[in-house]
């Protein structure tokens, strides 16, 4: 693919970056910017804005209110949107369900559920995850029984992210036990609000509670919320997974990682001069700017094959590897940037309005939370570890 952009992209640049100046909130910018805590109704300012102006779909085709832009238009907005520091797009909804629905939803389903995506009428949040089966995600317990129009679900989903927001779960349920257990897991749409739902909040370091468990109890949910075939859930889990992991690369997020880490060693003084002139931190951001270009190219590039048609496969868990390894480099040299600045930490100074004062430089307050945090990133949307076991077999054929 040809790496160099065209008149059109850079005139499309200059057209987000115009829409950035104008509509994206200023209170909501230096929120991001200095790492303060988002509320629900932040998030569905800035997806109202979005949807207004028709950019909110930025993976989705015009045929059902999307873009239909291609790859490197949804690169260019990524850059320009995390570069103003504008809310990150919620996912859940927008970039794991809806292509799921495109794909393998009834007509019905795509009717209904892609409008109420866009329009924010449904938050949506992810049931993948259980104690028993994180990146072992074929080892889902909790059970769907076939109870005449309906299904009874009892079980627990964990890590649930922002699940106290959402009125809606999409979640992998097991129907069957025969066989191997990827042919008995179908894949389901719950409402939030369906007696016998709980959800109990997971208080995380930086006293967040940005994950929860939910817990169902004798739940029924209409036969008419199964998406595609029942036990062939496997399938569209899939599919989901892999665009997910190809957009954890988050290209867009690591560069305005490494746009403050420069800054916060441009300012913070060692011996009297500034960190960034340190010859061997230099040449650790260096080396991490580096893996970030090369990351970034592809990205691009398993993007564009995404976008002729092709499904993203072993590319998906290369990205996810790459990108999550980078954030966590970026996190931890922003860490040892504010040296013991880093060690206080209020978790209220993160909130809005706040008037703890902080200590030490500005910048230094939501370091340590974000390399706390971003140790996840490992983690989820399965493991760093399950993603290399795949390239081993779908690509190295080990």
């Amino acid at each position: 693919m040809d790496l160099n952009y065209t008149d059109a992209q850079r005139a499309f640049r200059a057209e987000v970056r115009a829409f950035l100046a104008d509509k994206l909130p200023k209170r909501l910018s230096d929120k991001v910017a200095a790492g303060k805590r988002l509320t629900k109704a932040d998030y569905e300012e800035w997806h109202t804005i979005l949807n207004e102006r028709g950019w909110l779909g930025v993976n989705w085709p015009k045929e059902h209110g999307g873009t239909g832009w291609d790859a490197v238009s949804r690169h260019i907005f990524e850059e320009e949107t995390t570069a103003a520091h504008a809310p990150r797009i919620v996912p859940f909804g927008l970039n794991m369900l809806g292509p799921v629905l495109m794909a393998f939803g009834s007509a019905e389903q795509k009717a209904h559920y892609l409008p109420r995506i866009l329009s924010g009428e449904d938050w949506w949040c992810q049931g993948y995850s259980e104690p028993g089966a994180g990146s072992d995600l074929a080892s889902v317990k909790t059970s769907a029984v076939r109870d005449g129009d309906h299904y009874v679900v009892n079980g627990q989903k964990t890590w649930t992210t922002l699940g106290q927001h959402a009125n809606w779960i999409f979640c992998l349920v097991r129907t069957s036990r025969e066989g191997k257990p990827q042919e008995g897991i179908s894949f389901l749409l719950i409402d939030m609000n369906t007696p016998g739902i709980e959800v109990r909040p997971i208080v995380l370091i930086d006293g967040e509670p940005e994950v929860n468990e939910v817990w169902f109890s004798d739940v029924r949910v209409p036969v008419g919320n199964l998406v595609g075939e029942e036990n062939r859930g496997w399938t569209y889990a899939k599919y989901l997974l892999t665009h997910e992991r190809t957009n954890i690369a988050g290209v867009g997020f690591a560069t305005a990682g490494l746009a403050s880490l420069k800054r916060i060693a441009r300012n913070q003084l060692q011996n009297g001069r500034p960190l960034i002139e340190n010859p061997i931190f230099a040449a650790k951001v260096a080396q991490v700017e580096i893996d970030l270009m090369a990351m970034a190219t592809t990205n691009l590039r398993t993007l564009a094959a995404a976008a002729a048609g092709q499904a993203p496969g072993a590319e998906s868990s290369m990205l996810k590897i790459k990108g999550t390894v980078i954030r966590q480099q970026i996190n931890h040299l922003a860490r040892q940037a504010v040296g013991p600045y880093a060690a206080p930490f209020v978790s209220e100074s993160l909130d809005e309005g706040s008037n703890v004062e902080p200590v030490g430089p500005e910048a230094a307050m939501p370091v340590t939370q974000t390399y706390f945090n971003n140790r996840k990133l490992s983690i989820y949307g399965g493991s760093n570890e399950v993603q290399r076991q795949i390239i081993s077999k779908a690509i190295l054929e080990l």
